[in-house]
């Protein structure tokens, strides 16, 4: 290794943890540059958080227009029409406005960008292309990818990276898994007028979230057309042109003119030659650190989706800052992992953060469970089946909130703020001292007295 590197830093992908690092670290005065093959702002900019949020602002607005008739509004249904290819290019066209905003942000930050596939020759060493570039530093983070299960017929299948890019929409669609991504795209096809089904081989979808929070979503899916089934996996996939036929483990047939596959994410790794350095991956494909994003060579750090931590682009975030100042600051702060918040956005929207009822008593808890199902004050004239449902985990010797979980419209905008408090160790009785803002559907938290158990 020569005693001058080109960089200080070289960080191999360009999504919101490798983006992070790069300014943070560029405004600390290192000389740091950024490797990415596809697009700035990784999947959560292109294909993950940014355009899945506005195409669930595009499904929702389907229900909006038909409220709007509770409230006075004459919507004669056979004027009001979809053009889901307008909404795709303006989704599009987002997305390269967002694209040039990163690109600025790096090169006002001092960030080089360097265009390509990487691959490491040693640690210090990053080759991309025909060029080598040598560092003091490097940081792999280069985010996951979905997985499609090894079925027969499985080259027909799409993940969430072709959805936003259909050129037209089916009319019937099977989405295959249980997660956020594959609930989330379910309730964006259906809002949009398609007869979607979604299986699921476990009992109940959305493992790891509150049970009740499952049950309840599963049943307001339902009752917005959403063919629910679980217990059931893909056998095969027959294919005739644009139609498929799938045979299911419980032996019925299903047609579709489109299968999803939400079924999981591995860590992008393919082609780094990590592994040849000596850089440890788990049974599961992850890379392998410590509590610092250190992996087993010296030189080499990692951060993000790639590791294996909550797939949350906040939590690359925070990742980005924290190695940061480990690198080039003054080594201090590091990752909490407790209580963070999340969304689903599926319709209605789930929020939540801290324990679920199931944790906290594994975890040794007495609890008081406090509940409430409500009609929002939207549909008492929109006249629509949809109920929300809160939800508190309390520890009952400390009083404190362990946990706050949602299901009803804004959802996530809610438990945002419910997240500072349960940061923050809120007790019970904190709770109960706030005043609500009336009348909203917040209020709740703030207003549930009587514990169901």
């Amino acid at each position: 290794m020569s005693d001058k590197q080109d960089f200080d830093l070289i960080i191999i992908g360009a999504g919101s943890g490798g983006v992070r690092l790069a300014r943070m670290s560029a405004a600390k005065g290192a000389r740091v540059a950024v490797v990415e093959s596809r697009y700035l702002g990784g999947t959560c900019v292109n294909v993950g958080c940014v355009p899945k949020k506005l195409f669930v602002y595009g499904a929702h607005a389907g229900e909006d227009i038909a409220d709007a008739a509770g409230y006075g509004w004459n919507v004669p249904g056979d004027q009001v029409t979809f053009d889901w290819t307008r909404l795709v290019a303006n989704k599009n066209a987002e997305i390269e406005r967002l694209n040039g905003i990163y690109g600025r942000m790096l090169e006002n930050a001092g960030v080089t960008v360097i265009e390509g596939t990487a691959s490491l020759a040693d640690g210090h060493t990053v080759v991309v292309g025909e060029q080598t570039y040598t560092s003091k530093h490097i940081t792999v983070a280069t985010g996951s990818w979905p997985v499609i299960p090894d079925v027969p017929g499985k080259e027909c299948v799409l993940t969430s990276n072709e959805m936003f890019y259909l050129p037209q929409l089916p009319r019937q669609a099977v989405i295959w898994g249980g997660g956020y991504i594959a609930v989330e795209f379910a309730g964006i096809l259906a809002g949009l007028g398609v007869e979607t089904t979604l299986l699921y081989r476990g009992e109940l979808f959305l493992r790891g979230f509150d049970d009740d929070i499952r049950e309840f979503t599963a049943a307001e899916m339902r009752k917005k057309g959403i063919d629910l089934r679980f217990g059931v996996n893909i056998e095969s996939i027959e294919s005739d042109n644009a139609h498929y036929a799938l045979s299911l483990t419980d032996g019925s047939r299903l047609n579709a003119g489109l299968v999803m596959a939400a079924t999981g994410r591995r860590a992008l790794v393919d082609g780094l030659g990590l592994e040849e350095l000596g850089v440890q991956l788990s049974a599961s494909g992850h890379v392998v650190v410590d509590d610092q994003f250190q992996t087993a060579v010296p030189s080499i750090t990692a951060l993000g989706d790639v590791i294996g931590t909550p797939q949350l682009t906040p939590v690359a975030l925070a990742q980005g800052m924290v190695l940061s100042q480990r690198l080039f600051g003054d080594g201090k702060g590091e990752m909490d992992y407790a209580s963070i918040p999340t969304a689903v956005f599926c319709q209605p929207n789930i929020g939540t953060v801290g324990l679920t009822e199931a944790e906290a008593r594994q975890a040794g808890h007495k609890l008081r469970i406090y509940r409430s199902e409500f009609k929002p004050m939207k549909h008492t004239l929109s006249g629509r089946d949809e109920r929300a449902m809160m939800k508190l985990v309390v520890d009952d010797e400390s009083d404190r909130v362990l946990g706050a979980h949602m299901v009803g419209p804004d959802a996530g905008e809610i438990t945002q703020g419910i997240a500072v408090a349960i940061k923050a160790g809120a007790t019970k009785a904190q709770f109960d001292s706030t005043i609500g803002i009336h009348p909203t559907s917040a209020e709740e938290f703030v207003t549930m007295r009587n514990p169901v158990a």
